[in-house]
């Protein structure tokens, strides 16, 4: 990693900057947007609602996520263990962006397919 002390204090206090480190990335975004639309989820139903992701990895994004103060986990001391996540208030500052985005992606989404019709058929 670079030393931040050589890295332009303009670019270290860029506010995009600052929030693509904390939601960027293959999975967080899909966290987080399940989170918003589920509100509670326990470790095992985010590990099918991402059936792409690894344990270590779904574990690892999920520590990421509430080190950020974006999601919060909720352990309950029973046997077998219950773990459940939710957004803090931080992380439900973000839903209208999520859903900007998850809007814009769809109609991205719908264009290509579009796009590819049309030039299957040309």
């Amino acid at each position: 990693m670079k030393n931040k002390s050589k890295i332009p204090e303009c670019i270290q206090r860029c506010g995009v900057e600052y929030a693509f480190k904390r939601i960027g990335g293959k999975y967080k975004g899909r966290i987080l947007w399940h989170l918003s639309m589920q509100a509670v989820l326990r470790y095992g139903e985010l590990s099918r609602t991402l059936p792409d992701i690894t344990t270590k990895m779904l574990t690892q994004t999920l520590r990421e996520l509430e080190e950020d103060k974006l999601i919060i986990r909720k352990m309950y001391h029973v046997v077998p263990p219950k773990v459940e996540y939710s957004l803090s208030d931080t992380g439900l500052e973000l839903v209208p962006f999520i859903n900007h985005l998850h809007n814009w992606g769809q109609k991205q989404l719908e264009k290509e397919s579009l796009d590819n019709k049309e030039a299957m058929t040309s």
